[in-house]
């Protein structure tokens, strides 16, 4: 990808005056860009270009280079400057492509529309309206851009710089008060204080848990011994979920500053960034933002001035899902197979090389700055009494809007799905949430409107998790679903504690009976029993909420488990075995397509003549579903 946005040298080994220097220099032009003033014509604008991860698999680094080109052609380089942001957070409207200070949002922007958008916008100050990103209100009106609820109804504290600066740009980080929450912890706060302000402000861990992120600070800071280590989990592997992802694409800084920060409260010199190989994108982002933060002074000895000293290390995960367990990753960085092991002891007093280690996630991290900066008391006043601050989730499924959003701790699964999600993109009925992916639990529509926190979705069989929700519209199969879910959970168990390895098999051996139509009543009492025995009994996180997606099923749609199982029926018609396929006789071309498609030779027939299928023979694989060209083939 063509790099168009320049980068001033940065001053080698930084002072906290030069920081202040340095942002007030460049701060009001990094920070126009936040602003909307649709009705002025600005001085100098922006065009900032997502360079996210699936912005660019949509070819977005060709879309920057063609607005670097037109720009230049039209001789407007001293008033437009094009800038290579990261994730801007609607996915699925990309290339996503923000001109700012204006506001206005050009979703799925071709480079052939590029000149058109130069011309009539950039230069001629008229926004391109059939280009633009619209949304229509609940009173029919027409939403422009940064009105959409997509937007408007979000707010970004972890995601505060993704989609706004050029995250391969440390002076742009210290634009937005980067590195100033470094600064304080050095020369102005002491250890025990930022403790407090971390404990008052409830910031809870975002990897899943939900542990509050203070008390396992001050943990690890009362642990005796000289020699410490704080770690960040990237491993971030559930199905769906790029949350952690995105944070290191779009601004990797946040979590570079809010680690030194935590080695210098804990008493730790060294650090670990734990990233799966899968996110080569983040990594390479990572890696140059370690190496500018070296550079200026921000890592390594000495930082700022202070006698502290600090460094990170990147290590290269090979894509375990179990590895997102903190002692399983912890091997994996000491170069050992990545399994868990029994805690007590807890990493906080024996973790990296049987040493005190301090263990969040990205997600947690990035919260970090802007409190110590704004203070506990503002983080505490946003979302719930026991869940305060925002939450980053990934929206993906039967939704129109997918992507990344981040919204106060408390708002409803409703107000989610129906207004910054758009609804379901089917228009069938919505049906239910998965939260916590693979491991989490199912909300039906009917409990939407209970506010999201840690205890409300556990209180519904759910977890928080990292964040991956998935919505579903009314032609999801509940049962299939849960034994989808389950089957990836089998394939990543390490196998270590009888629990996970043997009693999650024989779960999905259930599930693929009633899946198929030879199970009985008696095995949805086996399910749950066995779902809560794994629950209680396996040795890590993996384990004990492997169940949770069949149990929750079994609780909010059990009369579907009956329907597989005493009708024989999938009322969404998802599983296969349990289909019949007719041909309607009034529809059938006689075109043979169907018969040369079956496997099991099921269907006879003359050419131009009504075809048969043979329910003895048919194998319910649904191949003449797909082969027939004029829907004559019918599975119910």
């Amino acid at each position: 990808m063509a790099r168009t946005s320049s980068d001033p040298a940065v001053a080698p080994r930084l002072t906290p005056g030069d920081l202040g220097r340095l942002r007030e220099r460049i701060r009001p032009a990094v920070q126009e860009r936040l602003r909307s003033e649709r009705g002025a014509v600005p001085a100098r604008r922006e065009v900032l270009v997502c360079a996210g991860g699936a912005c660019l698999s949509c070819r977005s680094g060709t879309v920057a280079e063609a607005f670097a080109a037109a720009i230049c052609e039209r001789g407007l380089g001293e008033r437009v400057r094009v800038v290579n942001v990261g994730c801007m957070g609607l996915c699925e409207a990309g290339p996503l492509v923000l001109v700012s200070p204006d506001g206005v949002y050009y979703p799925r922007l071709e480079p052939e529309q590029v000149p058109r958008v130069v011309e009539e916008h950039l230069e001629g100050n008229t926004p391109v309206e059939e280009l633009e990103l619209t949304w229509e209100g609940p009173d029919g009106e027409v939403l422009r851009s940064r009105d959409v609820p997509f937007f408007a109804r979000q707010l970004k504290i972890a995601l505060r710089n993704c989609g706004v600066i050029d995250p391969g740009s440390l002076e742009e980080y210290i634009a937005m008060d980067g590195y100033a929450a470094l600064a304080r912890v050095l020369h102005e706060m002491e250890p025990q204080e930022v403790l407090d302000t971390l404990k008052r402000s409830g910031l809870r861990g975002r990897g899943g848990a939900g542990f509050p992120a203070g008390l396992k600070w001050q943990f690890v800071r009362d642990a005796p011994g000289g020699v410490k280590y704080v770690v960040c989990n990237a491993d971030e592997g559930d199905p769906g979920a790029f949350m952690d992802r995105s944070i290191l694409e779009g601004d990797p800084h946040s979590v570079i500053e809010a680690m030194a920060i935590a080695g210098r409260v804990v008493g730790s010199r060294n650090g670990y960034v734990y990233v799966r190989a899968e996110y080569p994108l983040a990594i390479e982002r990572l890696e140059n933002a370690l190496e500018a933060a070296r550079s200026a002074g921000l890592l390594g000895e000495d930082i700022l001035g202070s006698g502290f000293g600090f460094d990170l290390e990147i290590r290269i995960g090979a894509g375990a899902f179990v590895c997102g367990e903190e002692t399983a990753l912890m091997h994996s960085i000491e170069g050992r197979r990545g399994m868990p092991r029994p805690r007590p002891p807890f990493p906080a007093q024996q973790g990296l090389w049987g040493k005190p280690t301090l263990l969040n996630n990205v997600e947690t991290w990035a919260n970090v700055p802007p409190i110590l900066l704004r203070g506990a008391e503002w983080y505490a006043a946003i979302g719930t009494r026991r869940s305060t601050g925002t939450k980053v989730f990934a929206l993906a499924g039967d939704i129109r809007n997918t992507g990344l959003v981040e919204v106060p701790m408390g708002i409803t699964l409703n107000e989610v799905v129906h207004e910054i999600g758009g609804g379901i993109r089917t228009g069938l009925p919505f049906k239910a949430a998965q939260s916590g992916g693979p491991s989490g639990g199912c909300i039906p529509s009917d409990r939407a409107d209970v506010p999201i926190d840690y205890e409300s979705l556990q209180e519904l069989g759910s977890i928080m998790g990292s964040g991956g929700l998935i919505i579903m519209d009314s032609t999801t199969c509940m049962v299939e679903l849960s034994r989808f879910f389950l089957d990836f959970l089998v394939d990543e168990s390490c196998g270590k504690c009888p629990p996970c390895r043997i009693g999650t098999r024989v779960m999905l051996n259930i599930l693929e009976r009633i899946t198929r139509g030879e199970a009985s009543e008696d095995d949805l009492d086996t399910l749950e029993s066995l779902g809560h025995h794994i629950r209680t009994s396996s040795l890590c996180g993996l384990g004990q909420t492997a169940p949770n997606a069949v149990l929750s099923t079994l609780t909010h749609y059990r009369e579907e488990y009956l329907a597989h199982i005493r009708d024989g029926k999938c009322p969404a018609g998802k599983c296969k075995a349990l289909l019949t396929y007719t041909i309607l006789e009034e529809v059938c071309n006689g075109c043979g397509l169907c018969a040369r498609a079956c496997p099991a030779s099921a269907i006879t027939g003359e050419i131009k003549h009504v075809h048969v299928i043979d329910q003895d023979l048919c194998i319910h694989c649904g191949a003449c579903l797909g082969a027939c060209p004029s829907d004559a083939i019918l599975a119910e």
